[in-house]
């Protein structure tokens, strides 16, 4: 595989790896927009505790879907360490989704239903790339047998290349050489 290819195909699981996040980030967005309406609607709670319920319940979701869709090809040897990391790297997320929402509702007064939910998307937005980042380099890490493989079918599709160059008309190859050596000239018969 060429350095091009090489690239290429690094770019292609990144991005199906972008489109699965997005896929389970698209819906743990409708479960934590549900929930957060759901208790603005039903219960007296005041803005930023419903939306924190809300994020916890997304949070829960989001974990099932990124173990077992988007990352589902990752180490799952160390459950615990990932769970944790996975959690605290979404607790710094939900500050920083609600964070914005607080700063919206008591610093600035933009309290209404739908400033509620803009400020909240804005903050879900921010935490989004916080996560992303976060849970692709600590939390749910690739294996690195996958990037030892590449490396070699990459290395033995060159040699593969380099070794038809070596062929001589006629069919037969020539010898190989390593540089510090010299040919040694075979007897016959």
């Amino acid at each position: 595989m060429t350095e091009r290819g090489a690239l290429r195909g690094r770019l292609d699981r990144v991005w199906r790896e972008v489109a699965k996040f997005g896929a389970v980030g698209a819906v743990g967005t409708l479960v934590n927009f549900g929930v957060f309406n759901l208790m603005r609607h039903v219960t007296d709670l005041h803005v930023v505790r419903a939306s924190v319920i809300a994020t916890v319940v997304a949070i829960a979701f989001n974990y099932v879907g990124f173990r077992y869709f988007t990352y589902r090809d990752r180490d799952k040897s160390g459950r615990t360490k990932e769970l944790t990391l996975f959690l605290l790297f979404s607790g710094v997320g939900l500050v920083i989704e609600n964070g914005v929402l607080y700063a919206a509702t008591y610093w600035f007064g933009w309290d209404g239903r739908l400033q509620a939910n803009f400020f909240k998307f804005l903050g879900m937005g921010i935490a989004t790339l916080f996560r992303f980042w976060s849970y692709r380099t600590w939390v749910f890490k690739a294996l690195p047998v996958r990037e030892a493989v590449a490396h070699a079918e990459s290395f033995l599709e060159t040699e593969s290349l380099r070794g038809r160059s070596e062929t001589r008309p006629g069919g037969s190859e020539s010898p190989r050489v390593a540089s510090d050596e010299r040919p040694v000239a075979r007897r016959t018969g």
